[in-house]
C-alpha cells in the first residue's frame, strides 16, 4: 500500500511542476483609442401632427462632435443633413400633342422615390466631396437613387427623373440648402428644414454625415414621423386599412346625400 502511494506522488510530481512553471494567460489588450470623431445628433421633435389647421413646420436637427481626446483640429469638419422619406412606388406620364389631342405617349415607373428630400450642408457639396462618394450617401438632388424600372431608353429615363425632380422642388417637397448648416467652435451644429403643408405622412430618417478632406468620416441617424391626426388621421388610416369597407361608406353616404337632395328640391318646387 505503502509503495502504491510513492508510486501515485512519483507520477504527479512532474505534472504539478508544469504546472506551476506554466506561463501565464496572456491578457487581451485594450481597445486602441478612436482616432474618428463621431456625432451626437438629435431633432427639435421626433414626431410632427397634422392637423386640419396644419400650414407648415420647420424642424431644427442639431448635435455635437465628440473628438478622440477632446481635442478641435484646426479646421473642423463639415457636415451634411439629410432628410428623407416615405419611399414611393412612383409613375410618371409624358403627354403630347398628337393630331391636335393631348395624349399619353411615354410614361416611366419609380420603385423607390422619396416623398420628400432635403439636404443640408454647411458648404456646396460639390465643394465637399466628388460624385462618387455623394452618389454613395446620396448627397444632392443629382444623386437620388430612385431606382427606375426597365423599358425605356437612358435619355428618356433622366428626362423624366429631372422631370420628377423639378416637380417635387416646385412643390416644395425637394430642397437644397447649401449654406444650411452652421457650425459653432468646430463642435455644436445646426440646421433648419422646412415641411410643407402637404408633405407625405410616414416615418422619415435624418441623416447626419461628418465629411473632412472629400470622405465622410462619421454619420448617425434618427428617425422622425409625421402622421395625421384627428377627423384627417381617422379618414387617411380608414382609406389606407380598410379601403373596402372606406368605398362603400362613401358610395352609401353619395346615394343618400343625392337622395336627399332630389326630396329637398321636389318639396321645395312642388
Amino acid at each position: 500500500m505503502r509503495r502504491a502511494a510513492i508510486l501515485l506522488l512519483a507520477l504527479l510530481a512532474p505534472l504539478a511542476v508544469g504546472r506551476a512553471q506554466a506561463p501565464p494567460a496572456p491578457q487581451t489588450p485594450p481597445p486602441p483609442p478612436r482616432s474618428q470623431p463621431r456625432l451626437v445628433p438629435d431633432v427639435s421633435q421626433d414626431q410632427v401632427e397634422i392637423r386640419y389647421s396644419f400650414t407648415g413646420a420647420e424642424l431644427l436637427l442639431f448635435g455635437a462632435i465628440l473628438y478622440p481626446g477632446g481635442q478641435t483640429p484646426t479646421r473642423p469638419p463639415d457636415v451634411a443633413v439629410i432628410l428623407k422619406g416615405p419611399l414611393e412606388r412612383i409613375v410618371l406620364r409624358e403627354k403630347q400633342k398628337v393630331a391636335g389631342i393631348w395624349m399619353n405617349v411615354e410614361r416611366a415607373r419609380f420603385r423607390s422615390a422619396p416623398g420628400f428630400y432635403a439636404v443640408a450642408s454647411s458648404r456646396p457639396l460639390r465643394t465637399l466631396v466628388n460624385e462618387r462618394v455623394a452618389a454613395i450617401y446620396e448627397l444632392g438632388l443629382d444623386n437620388l437613387q430612385l431606382s427606375p424600372g426597365g423599358g425605356v431608353s437612358a435619355d428618356v429615363l433622366r428626362r423624366f427623373e429631372a422631370g420628377l425632380i423639378d416637380l417635387r422642388r416646385r412643390s416644395q417637397l425637394y430642397a437644397e440648402y447649401p449654406d444650411g448648416v452652421e457650425i459653432r467652435e468646430g463642435v455644436l451644429y445646426s440646421a433648419r428644414i422646412a415641411i410643407p403643408a402637404r408633405v407625405p405622412v410616414g416615418t422619415y430618417i435624418a441623416e447626419t454625415f461628418l465629411i473632412s478632406e472629400g470622405r465622410v468620416i462619421a454619420g448617425a441617424a434618427r428617425e422622425i414621423k409625421i402622421e395625421k391626426l384627428g377627423f384627417e388621421g381617422f379618414i387617411a388610416n380608414a382609406a389606407e386599412n380598410w379601403s373596402l369597407s372606406y368605398g362603400l361608406v362613401c358610395v352609401a353616404l353619395s346615394l343618400l346625400l343625392g337622395w336627399a337632395a332630389s326630396v329637398l328640391f321636389q318639396r321645395r318646387y312642388a
